[in-house]
C-alpha cells in the first residue's frame, strides 16, 4: 500500500500566507501525494507550482460550513477548474439533509458534479459528526444517484473528525465504485491505516509528512 498516493496534503486555515502554499507544494512534490488540499484563493498559486508533476490540485466549494446556496457553489466550482482545480471537495447543505429536503441536496450535488464533468472529480464532505447513521447513510445515496466520485467524512472544522465506523458505514452504504475519503484527525501512519482498512481510499491529513514518514 503507498499510503502517499492516498494523501491529499491539506492546509485550510484561514490564516494560510503564500510561503505555506509554497512549501505545501513543495512537499507534495517531493514525497509524491495524490494532491495539494487548498482553499479556493490558492488554486492558481498551487497549479503553478504543481504544473507537469503527478500532484493535483484539490480545492474546496461551500466550506466550512456548505450553507450557502447551489447556485454558489456551481459558480463556485467553474471558477476553481478554471483556475486550475482538479479535484473538488463540496460540502453538502446539512441544514437541509436535517429537514429532510433530499431533493435540495441531490440537486446541489449533482448541479457541481454537472460543472466539473469531464474536468475535474467530486467528494462529498458530509461532516458526519453532525449526522446520525440514518443522515449518513441517506446523504451516501444521494451523493452517489448525483454521480459523486467520492464521499468524504468531515470538514476538519466542526464539532469532530473521521472515525472507523464512519468510514465503514459510507464504504458499506456507497459500494465498489464511489470512494471513501477520510479527513479530521487522522495525524499518524497507524490512523491512516486503519481508515484505508476501514474502507477508505483517500486520506485528507495536513500531517501527511509524518504519517508517511513514521
Amino acid at each position: 500500500m503507498d499510503l502517499a498516493k492516498m494523501i491529499d496534503h491539506t492546509n485550510l486555515k484561514s490564516s494560510t500566507v503564500k510561503d505555506e502554499i509554497l512549501r505545501l507544494t513543495k512537499e507534495a512534490k517531493d514525497y509524491h501525494f495524490a494532491s495539494v488540499c487548498v482553499n479556493p484563493t490558492w488554486v492558481e498559486l498551487a497549479a503553478q507550482e504543481l504544473k507537469g508533476t503527478d500532484v493535483k490540485v484539490c480545492t474546496v466549494i461551500g466550506f466550512p460550513l456548505g450553507a450557502n446556496t447551489k447556485e454558489v457553489k456551481v459558480y463556485e466550482t467553474k471558477d476553481a477548474i478554471e483556475k486550475g482545480a482538479e479535484e473538488i471537495d463540496m460540502v453538502i447543505n446539512i441544514g437541509k439533509l436535517k429537514d429532510g429536503d433530499y431533493d435540495y441536496v441531490e440537486s446541489e450535488i449533482a448541479g457541481v458534479v454537472e460543472a466539473s464533468k469531464g474536468k475535474a472529480i467530486v467528494k462529498v464532505i458530509i461532516e458526519t459528526c453532525l449526522l446520525t447513521d440514518d443522515e449518513k447513510k441517506q446523504v451516501c445515496n444521494l451523493a452517489v444517484k448525483a454521480g459523486a466520485d467520492f464521499v468524504k467524512t468531515s470538514t476538519g472544522f466542526s464539532t469532530g473528525g473521521a472515525t472507523i465506523e464512519d468510514v465503514a458505514l459510507m464504504k458499506q452504504t456507497v459500494g465498489a465504485h464511489v470512494g471513501v475519503k477520510a479527513s479530521g484527525g487522522i495525524r499518524s501512519k497507524e490512523d491512516a491505516q486503519a481508515m484505508v482498512h476501514a474502507g477508505a481510499t483517500r486520506i485528507g491529513a495536513s500531517s501527511g509528512i509524518s504519517i508517511v514518514t513514521e
